[in-house]
């Protein structure tokens, strides 16, 4: 049965708000508004006040608008069962309902644990392989490809992170696997987006900083003359490798070659959605911790935190970095009042990369760890690391 809060999107509509102002005002995505008007998500606990004010209602109101309501019949489950008894016949909206279904799926990435997404991708996953081999040749057939490309490179993030970024040999076998479907495609955005995977595994896996540039260049170059978005994440992300391997001016030029790229990024690009308003900061804040420019990275990164209320997975990140900033700063207190901040954000996210983080910054608060505050923080991380 498909759930839907009409009364939820109907105050809205009745306070003047379009989805995306509303997602504005809530400083989340509009999907993310989408997901909640579609009974998918629910509002975080610490939002809910301010929602209620949004929409002009008290706490117990917005709990009633919350309410979901059944409607008579799911057409998308009915399309999904048929495209499994019938795969030869897959057409085009059997395409749109596989596709919104993973963008659902990767829409929960940055809020849920990675272990719990991992069942249903790969089902998603073996469901479009099959589709793709059995479709009759032409759009619908080329529309599952691509499905399947993106698919199993999001499968890659997963296990990646999952595993706290350990699992290497698996991530990099379904990012080839989307480079080999992108590449018989003809797809450079594919493409360049798995080339751009397997280099994160580079750098902040194997810490290798060499071949994660090359590979990032790599990903830049295929990408060049099809999307301007996934170009110029890729160059982000060659900056922070210039950062790592200590060369302060490539980084600077890859940055501002980032953001041009970025900037001249149109709606319409196949890779605008990997894109976030927070993404240039979190990295240009971690490139200047890299080059040990340690009073930039701390303002960067601090307002980046402040602008990802709805983002765990990726505002763990950016506080482990300003963790990092305030010890290497000998600002002791602040580290720990803002790595407790990113411990609470891993316990409901588990994020590998802000699990590497944190834990790295909690070796580097060892010299003062008989101080009681900082005993504080080992215990909750030493409890994190029993339940993960």
């Amino acid at each position: 049965m498909a759930l839907k809060r009409h009364r939820l999107a109907q105050q809205r509509e009745s306070r003047g708000f379009t989805q995306e102002a509303l997602a504005e005002l809530m400083q989340v995505d509009r999907s993310t508004v989408a997901r909640w008007e579609s009974g998918k998500a629910d509002p975080r606990p610490w939002m809910r006040p301010r929602l209620a004010r949004a929409l002009g209602v008290t706490a117990d109101g917005l709990q009633e608008l919350l309410a979901t309501t059944a409607t008579d019949a799911d057409p998308q489950a009915d399309r999904r069962q048929y495209a499994a008894r019938h795969p030869e016949r897959s057409d085009l909206e059997t395409c749109a309902v596989l596709r919104a279904d993973f963008q659902d799926l990767a829409g929960r990435y940055d809020q849920e644990p990675s272990a719990g997404l991992l069942a249903e991708a790969g089902r998603q996953l073996g469901n479009v392989t099959f589709l793709a081999g059995e479709a009759r040749r032409g759009r619908v057939q080329r529309e599952l490809r691509v499905l399947q490309s993106d698919t199993a490179t999001f499968m890659g993030q997963l296990v990646w992170d999952a595993s706290q970024r350990r699992d290497h040999d698996t991530a990099k076998s379904f990012y080839s696997q989307g480079v080999s479907v992108a590449r018989h495609l003809r797809d450079h955005t594919l493409e360049g987006h798995a080339l751009l995977r397997t280099a994160y595994v580079a750098l902040y896996g194997d810490r290798d900083a060499a071949t994660g540039l090359s590979l990032c260049l790599r990903a830049a170059a295929t990408a060049a003359d099809s999307s301007q978005a996934l170009t110029g994440l890729a160059m982000l992300h060659a900056a922070e490798a210039h950062a790592m391997l200590g060369e302060a001016t490539d980084c600077e030029r890859a940055l501002a070659n980032a953001e041009e790229h970025l900037g001249d990024t149109e709606p319409t690009d196949a890779a605008a959605e990997l894109i976030s308003p927070s993404q240039f900061g979190r990295l240009t804040g971690a490139c200047y911790l890299s080059l040990g420019q340690l009073q930039r990275a701390e303002q960067v990164l601090a307002a980046t935190a402040a602008s990802l209320p709805d983002r765990p997975k990726s505002r763990a990140i950016v506080l482990g970095n300003l963790t990092l900033a305030h010890i290497r700063q000998g600002e002791v207190d602040t580290a720990v009042l803002t790595l407790g901040q990113a411990i609470t954000d891993l316990e409901e996210t588990r994020g590998g990369g802000g699990m590497n983080i944190v834990f790295g910054a909690a070796r580097e608060l060892r010299p003062w760890r008989r101080q009681p505050r900082v005993q504080d923080v080992h215990d909750r991380l030493l409890a994190l690391m029993a339940t993960t």
